[in-house]
């Protein structure tokens, strides 16, 4: 097949691709004799046929045989541009020159070639040093691909372990809510309503997606310690005593223990936020809460956030103690400061969201 200047030479499209690139009908012929067995050979004649070729086939080919001396674009010219491309590391390119200056034969190795070929050219030579080349450049794509194959097996891994870690987490964080007689999807709501406070409001500027996805595995911990408190505490029906109480609190303080004693918790992006939510997600706005009494910006926005979807939670579902309140009744006793002071600003952001919140719900239940 023949088109100008442009010839592919009918050698069977499996063949791995060669570019040759003279203005030269008879050179490119010798070149094209020369490594017809082995490669489909694509021909250009002239620099610009041959740079739109190269930018078309791209790591497709095998190699590129490059005059220098051509209409429209000379071979520097086409190697500045491939060299802007970034192509001359990806694909082997041999400059196929008579000329003999010092300075061309200098920048075309500045500029990425693999080899400089006198004309006129030894066969047997050229042959070796192509091929030599070539096999090199494949070689080490395969290693890339191997390199690149085993990396996202890693990454595979790694994922698995995270996710094995997480769950083995959210699973005791679910035992412990079907301990105190809670349905066990409390700490999964808790987790969906962080996430979509953090993700709709302004409340979450300056975290990125992957941020707000590791607090939403921490949210999922913030009530691991109560697994140190007895169940006597733990489900009574009725108001608790001051003592038993002071019992209950702690279960800020052990959760944070707790997860600081889990290596693999230790190592994992979310263990920041986990064992600050586990031990501040009952603290309020002015520091009347615990268990260090923080008060305003000194409280994470992240544990600021599961704090309040925790009491929305309680409010809105029933418990061993209580029965649950309507979805409004619960909004005007957050409101009053029935459970603790708010974050005026979280309010704010809390209310605009909490119709979209209250659909989950209310799916849930259908």
């Amino acid at each position: 097949m023949e088109t100008g200047n442009n010839r592919i030479l009918p050698l069977g499209e499996d063949r791995d691709r060669l570019l040759v690139v003279d203005d030269s009908e008879l050179n490119r012929a010798l070149l094209a004799n020369l490594f017809e067995d082995e490669y489909r050979i694509l021909e250009a004649g002239n620099g610009r046929e041959g740079l739109e070729a190269i930018r078309r086939e791209g790591e497709g080919l095998s190699a590129v045989l490059l005059d220098v001396v051509m209409p429209e674009l000379d071979g520097i010219q086409v190697l500045r541009r491939l060299r802007a491309d970034g192509l001359t590391e990806r694909l082997p390119v041999f400059l196929i020159t008579a000329e003999t200056s010092g300075q061309v034969i200098r920048e075309a190795y500045e500029l990425g070639v693999m080899d400089v070929i006198s004309k006129p050219v030894v066969p047997y030579m050229v042959r070796r040093r192509v091929n030599s080349v070539i096999e090199l450049f494949r070689a080490r794509r395969r290693l890339g691909a191997e390199v690149e194959r085993q990396r996202d097996e890693l990454l595979r891994q790694a994922r698995q372990l995270v996710e094995l870690s997480m769950g083995m987490v959210e699973a005791l964080s679910a035992a412990i809510e079907f301990r105190s007689d809670e349905s066990g999807q409390h700490v999964r709501r808790i987790h969906d309503i962080t996430v979509h406070v953090l993700r709709r409001t302004p409340l979450g500027a300056g975290l990125t997606e992957e941020e707000i996805g590791l607090i939403g595995m921490a949210a999922v911990t913030h009530d691991v310690g109560k697994i140190a408190i007895p169940d006597s505490i733990l489900n009574k029906p009725g108001r608790l005593t001051p003592e038993e109480f002071g019992i209950m609190k702690t279960h800020t303080v052990q959760g944070a223990r707790l997860l600081s004693r889990i290596p693999q918790m230790r190592e994992h992006a979310a263990y920041r936020y986990a064992c600050d939510i586990a031990l501040h997600h009952h603290e309020r706005w002015d520091g009347r809460g615990y268990p260090e009494g923080l008060k305003g910006e000194d409280l994470s926005i992240w544990s600021q956030v599961v704090a309040l979807a925790d009491v929305y939670d309680a409010l809105v579902s029933k418990r061993c103690y209580k029965d649950a309140v309507g979805f409004d009744q619960a909004l005007s006793m957050i409101r009053a400061g029935e459970c603790g002071t708010f974050n005026p600003v979280l309010l704010e952001h809390f209310w605009r969201v909490e119709p979209e919140i209250r659909r989950l719900y209310l799916q849930e239940r259908t």
